[in-house]
C-alpha cells in the first residue's frame, strides 16, 4: 500500500496544460482530476482532489485525497516556486510512511504533477474545480 500512496500523490501533480500563462497566486485553491501511479510490477489509474493554500510569498502546502481500484489515500505537500509557472517540494504520505518529491507545471487552470518516491511514481492532469 506504501506505493499506491505514492502514486496517488503523484496523479495530484499531474493536469492537462493550456496556453494560458499563470501567476504565481494562481496555484491556490481547488483542484481536480486523473492520472496514474506506478508501483513494483503495477499501475493503476487515479482520481485526485488537491487543496492548495499559500503559506509565505511563493510557498504553498496541498493537501490531497485519490482514490485508486486498490483504494483510497491522503498526502500532504510543500512546494516552492522554482521558475515561471514551476513549483517543486516534497510530499508526504503518514497512512504508509510515505514520502518523496513533487514537481507540478502550471498553465492557466491546469496543471501537471509528477511524483516519485519509496520505488514509486505517479503523474496526473488536475484542473481548477
Amino acid at each position: 500500500m506504501p506505493h499506491l500512496a505514492f502514486l496517488i500523490a503523484l496523479t495530484t501533480a499531474l493536469f492537462a496544460l493550456d496556453a494560458t500563462a499563470a501567476s504565481a497566486d494562481s496555484l491556490s485553491g481547488s483542484w481536480s482530476g486523473s492520472g496514474s501511479v506506478h508501483y513494483a510490477d503495477t499501475r493503476e489509474k487515479a482520481r485526485c482532489r488537491a487543496d492548495y493554500s499559500r503559506v509565505s510569498g511563493t510557498l504553498y502546502r496541498m493537501t490531497a485525497s485519490c482514490a485508486t481500484p486498490s483504494g483510497r489515500v491522503d498526502q500532504t505537500a510543500t512546494v516552492n516556486r522554482v521558475g515561471d509557472n514551476e513549483y517543486a517540494g516534497s510530499f508526504q504520505n503518514s497512512q504508509y510512511n510515505v514520502t518523496g518529491s513533487i514537481y507540478i507545471k502550471l498553465r492557466g487552470n491546469s496543471q501537471s504533477v509528477h511524483l516519485r518516491g519509496n520505488g514509486s511514481s505517479g503523474s496526473f492532469q488536475l484542473r481548477r474545480r
